[in-house]
């Protein structure tokens, strides 16, 4: 299938990356509303750079990475669907709830098909956990940890202010990689209790690009809260852009009622699970049982889907659900109250061991 990209920032670099290893797509074109960025792009990986207009109006594309800010997410989602294509968003699906109903709205009507990252759930790591959740090496999940914290991005990311504006923070940024990495393991989220606050009103960048800028905080920079999964599991997460001290960062832990899993970090999942037994004096280092994936995952196996009809795995429910259980995060510190999730997605379905899927 053709597709195209929209938006050729930091992040699409991963992305023209990852398609070079892809059997069932092939980019067509990449877009930036900054030309020069789209045409920089199109250099390096041996593309053709075109104006949005003009690849939303190339028949021969049929589905578009949306890859633009977050806040543009749902917009551009939008003009890509009413152009009779299908759309694979980046993480967050949209800014608020709202917007992402009018994106899946004009999904059904157009009836074409929404994805969204983070993929990553589908990394050979993610697999691997989710195997052994499976086949029931640590028995019922319980409890866990999701816990990212760092001290912001703008000490080497080339633009960070969008990273303080509404649709940045720690949690929309971060989040999805966590919560989507929990689902996939152990189900869908039934409450949120939380507590969020922020550091400081303004930021300074020390990144080579963006050295000296001043950057306002919109947003909370640290987030901490307890989410109750359908299963009855309790997990307690933090997301924070205000930590100076990072050692344990970026992890999921679970704790089963036979056993505990180190699952790792769900931006990438590069480290292989550790799996703890009652019955080891050391924690059991498991080899991947799949194969390695990158980012474009998602599309490979979205394209797949809509070939041969059935549901993609990095999918529109998911990533409601997603957004819905981040967005219950601000409504739970801003309301003292639990609040409870209305969605219940299905945990997407896990993919077959050592299927080389990156190359369907």
């Amino acid at each position: 299938m053709k597709i195209g990209i929209i938006g050729c920032g930091n992040i699409s670099s991963a992305y023209f990356d990852g398609a070079k290893h892809c059997a069932n797509i092939e980019i067509k074109g990449c877009a930036d509303i900054h030309m020069p960025a789209a045409t920089a792009q199109a250099e390096k990986y041996g593309l053709t750079a075109m104006s949005v207009e003009a690849l939303l109006a190339d028949p021969e594309i049929e589905l578009v990475v949306n890859l633009t800010i977050p806040r543009a997410h749902a917009q551009t989602g939008i003009q890509i669907l009413e152009a009779g294509k299908h759309v694979y968003a980046e993480k967050p699906l949209a800014l608020d709830l709202a917007e992402a109903k009018q994106l899946l709205a004009a999904a059904e009507k157009a009836g074409k098909r929404v994805g969204s990252a983070p993929d990553t759930f589908l990394f050979d790591g993610a697999q691997t956990a989710r195997k052994l959740i499976d086949d029931g090496w640590i028995g019922k999940p319980v409890s866990g940890t999701a816990i990212m914290t760092c001290h912001g991005h703008e000490s080497w990311h080339p633009n960070p202010a969008f990273y303080y504006d509404l649709g940045g923070g720690p949690l929309l940024d971060m989040g999805p990689y966590y919560i989507a990495g929990l689902v996939n393991l152990i189900g869908p989220v039934k409450s949120v209790m939380a507590r969020g606050n922020r550091a400081y009103d303004q930021r300074l960048a020390t990144s080579e690009k963006a050295k000296g800028q001043l950057l306002p905080v919109h947003v909370d920079t640290y987030h901490a809260g307890v989410l109750e999964f359908v299963s009855g599991a309790i997990v307690t997460v933090i997301m924070s852009f205000d930590t100076f001290m990072q050692e344990g960062s970026s992890q999921i832990t679970l704790q089963g009622t036979h056993g505990g899993l180190m699952v790792g970090d769900p931006n990438n999942y590069a480290q292989n699970p550790l799996l703890f037994r009652p019955e080891d004096t050391t924690p059991r280092d498991i080899p991947f049982t799949h194969a390695k994936n990158k980012r474009m995952i998602g599309v490979v196996d979205m394209v797949d889907a809509i070939e041969n009809n059935r549901p993609h795995r990095a999918s529109s429910e998911l990533a409601f659900h997603t957004l819905e259980v981040m967005r219950a995060f601000e409504a739970s510190t801003q309301n003292d109250r639990a609040i409870f999730i209305e969605t219940r997605p299905d945990r997407p379905e896990a993919l077959p061991q050592g299927l080389p899927v990156w190359t369907v």
